[in-house]
């Protein structure tokens, strides 16, 4: 068996003298596993780094094999993706909620999410935004996704605040306002009338938001905690963009 795709480096895990099994996520195929023969090669080493954008042809004999990979480079941006601490705990984190997904079940949207955030995670204020959205992208691809779009209460479409933390979906500032304290704030980039770019107090509320269906959804009934990767992305961007802040410890649920 054979075929072949675009794909995007995860990770790869040492296998043997000189070979690697490397993790990807491809466009058409969802993420996979292959051995790459001679991966922790001169030639090979700086390809098979995560973030890096290659073509991969899989051959095996049944599909149910691990099969080998022949991995072509496309875009190699592993390095500049070292320069940024949101970058660097990006790609990481975007890698284990990736690995949340089934392995070889096709999500092409993701991938292509995927793609785009890649190029942009050197910018605090895009990168914290565009990753909220993956999050809320991957929630919806495990069967958690959040309704947004109008009010539970009286199905309004206009002045949303809140997010029920019972039924994920949203309520109008009205509706919400006799327990404003128990709901869930619903940042204004994430709202269908949202065309503010995310700052400092929407991008804290964002990443509180998501971290709590993904750790009341995910993680808790599967027994397992977020990757440490995903708080050091979420310190990255918030302290991006309040410099003076020396530590997040205080803000409590942001990493939740």
């Amino acid at each position: 068996m054979q075929w072949q795709d675009h794909a995007i480096i995860l990770g790869v895990k040492r296998h043997g003298e000189t070979s690697v099994i490397a993790e990807v996520m491809t466009r058409d195929r969802g993420r996979h596993l292959g051995l790459v023969r001679s991966g922790r090669s001169r030639a090979m080493q700086p390809v098979l780094q995560a973030g890096n954008a290659v073509e991969v042809i899989w051959r095996a004999r049944l599909d149910e094999h691990l099969g080998e990979f022949r991995v072509e480079p496309v875009t190699l941006r592993a390095a500049r993706l070292m320069e940024t601490a949101t970058a660097v705990y990006g790609v990481q984190a975007m890698g284990a909620l990736l690995r949340l997904l089934p392995e070889r079940d096709p999500h092409p949207h993701l991938f292509d999410a995927l793609e785009v955030i890649l190029d942009h995670l050197h910018n605090p204020a895009d990168a914290g935004e565009l990753f909220v959205r993956f999050e809320l992208a991957v929630l919806n691809d495990l069967g958690f996704g959040l309704d947004l779009a109008e009010c539970a209460a009286t199905g309004a479409r206009s002045d949303l605040a809140y997010v029920s933390p019972k039924s994920g979906r949203a309520v109008s500032r009205a509706a919400g306002a006799p327990w404003a304290d128990k709901m869930l704030l619903l940042p204004p980039f994430l709202s269908i009338e949202g065309n503010h770019a995310a700052d400092f107090d929407s991008l804290s509320a964002a990443f509180r938001l998501t971290g709590f269906f993904l750790h009341r959804h995910v993680y808790e009934p599967r027994g397992i905690e977020a990757v440490a990767a995903r708080d050091g992305f979420v310190q990255a961007a918030l302290k991006a963009l309040n410099p003076t802040l020396r530590t997040l410890s205080g803000l409590d649920g942001v990493s939740a």
